[in-house]
């Protein structure tokens, strides 16, 4: 089973072969799902005692199970936050896999781990972090918002054992009502409260609204959570207001910009950001706007010993990795054993250079802002929310939620577009999200004409 053999060989053709026809094929299609039970019965059992061999699991995959998946990187797919990984990224990320790099610790991957970190410094620029802060690639951002939050709270445990003052019996997180669905899990997992802060009509959380937050929770919060790009409209908070208050009363400050944080890259967005700086954590998904595949989520520390302190695992066999340098990625966040996932998103920065990861940005930024144009020529459409960064969200005048529903099915199974229905104050509504360089305002047209 280990033996590179003649079959072997002939396999590696195949799968190389393969990997290079879905990379350069044009247009990709969208595909469409299957059934459990039509997926049994065309693929019969594939996990047997003796094999089914590589050719047949090869052959089964590409005729069957991939089509059987959607392609997020297809061009009318504008649904949720999909994706649209570089050529470069993709093809690395082939060599990720063939080289079993740990990437855990310095010693087992120091090549690999300087690599993320070049690309984790990219990004810290980008937000206005000191050069002392840093960072790590963790699967996704549920797991990094849980590892931030998780870091929020020992810094609260250590300031108050410092002061000498007892722990509240429970800690509580202030968000806003619109923050990612991620934040309350991370706390239910710490046992934490989340104090959900309604906002004004703009949807932003703001520094006076925290403020009133923790005049009334204030002994036993934790963290103050905002949002930099919320999903379903693209909000971001005031963090300038909120970053500020935070640092004045030296509460932990992380900042969800697990999709919105790309548009960093982008001069004419950056703006927009301004008070990111002041995190105390950031996480930013490659994976969703910044052109890596899955999965890929940076968590950036502007101090990493603050994350060390809670998240480094301790054990007799662990010793011996911190004789060679004190940088193990393991360190700092909720995981020890790690892929080092950040690869294929750095061969693609060194590849192709951070403007043009920026010229890539801003065309989607143009790509929203000529939809939201489109929405607002088309009688049968309303524009229910200015876009923001690169999400549009409208309506289709008329229609009942069946007949979102309807349509959003029978555009997919015809392989036309994906574009689901959301939801915004209580009413179906559907929404584009733009991260594909390669989409088109023909693409847009097309689907706003299938609207009619």
């Amino acid at each position: 089973m280990h033996e590179y053999t003649a079959e072997t060989e002939k396999l590696a053709d195949d799968i190389v072969s393969y990997a290079r026809w879905r990379t350069r094929l044009d247009p990709i299609p969208l595909d469409h799902p299957r059934t459990e039970a039509e997926l049994t019965e065309i693929c019969g059992p594939t996990v047997t005692s003796t094999g089914i061999g590589g050719e047949q699991a090869l052959r089964l995959f590409s005729e069957v199970l991939a089509p059987a998946c959607l392609s997020v990187d297809y061009t009318r797919y504008l649904s949720f936050v999909p994706a649209a990984p570089t050529e470069a990224a993709v093809l690395f990320d082939l060599v990720v896999g063939a080289f079993s790099i740990y990437g855990g610790s310095w010693i087992e991957g120091a090549g690999a781990v300087h690599a993320e970190n070049e690309a984790l410094r990219w990004l810290t620029d980008l937000c206005g972090m000191p050069k002392s802060s840093g960072g790590v690639f963790v699967p996704g951002g549920t797991i990094g918002n849980l590892s931030a939050l998780v870091a929020a709270r020992g810094a609260a445990e250590k300031k108050l054992a410092d002061a000498g003052k007892d722990r509240p019996d429970r800690w509580a997180f202030i968000v806003s009502a619109t923050a990612h669905s991620s934040v309350p899990s991370a706390a239910a997992v710490m046992d934490a409260d989340v104090i959900k802060v309604e906002t004004g009509p703009d949807r932003r959380l703001t520094g006076p609204l925290v403020a009133a937050a923790l005049a009334q929770h204030g002994d036993r919060v934790a963290g103050v959570i905002a949002t930099a790009g919320t999903t379903n409209l693209g909000v971001i908070d005031d963090l300038a207001s909120i970053g500020k208050l935070c640092r004045d009363r030296d509460v932990f400050f992380h900042v969800d910009a697990a999709y919105g944080g790309a548009g960093l890259a982008a001069p004419s967005a950056r703006p927009s950001f301004d008070g990111i700086e002041f995190a105390d954590s950031v996480i930013i998904d490659p994976h969703k706007w910044l052109f890596a595949p899955f999965d890929c989520c940076a968590l950036l520390w502007r101090d990493p010993d603050q994350a060390r302190a809670v998240h480094a695992q301790h054990a007799g066999y662990l010793e011996f990795l911190d004789a060679y340098g004190d940088w193990n990625p393991s360190d700092f966040a909720i995981h020890l054993t790690r892929r080092a996932r950040g690869l294929p998103f750095w061969f693609s920065l060194a590849t192709h250079g951070t403007d043009a990861y920026a010229d890539a940005v801003q065309v989607t930024l143009d790509l929203a802002a000529a939809a939201g144009a489109r929405v607002e020529e088309a009688e049968h459409l309303a524009l229910v929310w200015e876009p923001q960064l690169s999400i549009v969200v409208f309506e289709r005048i008329g229609w009942d939620a069946a007949q979102y529903q309807a349509w959003t099915e029978a555009m997919m199974q015809a392989g036309t577009a994906f574009v689901v229905p959301s939801r915004h104050d209580g009413k179906p509504v559907f929404r584009f999200c733009f991260v594909n360089p390669k989409t088109t305002v023909e693409d847009i047209d097309l689907i706003i004409d299938a609207l009619k």
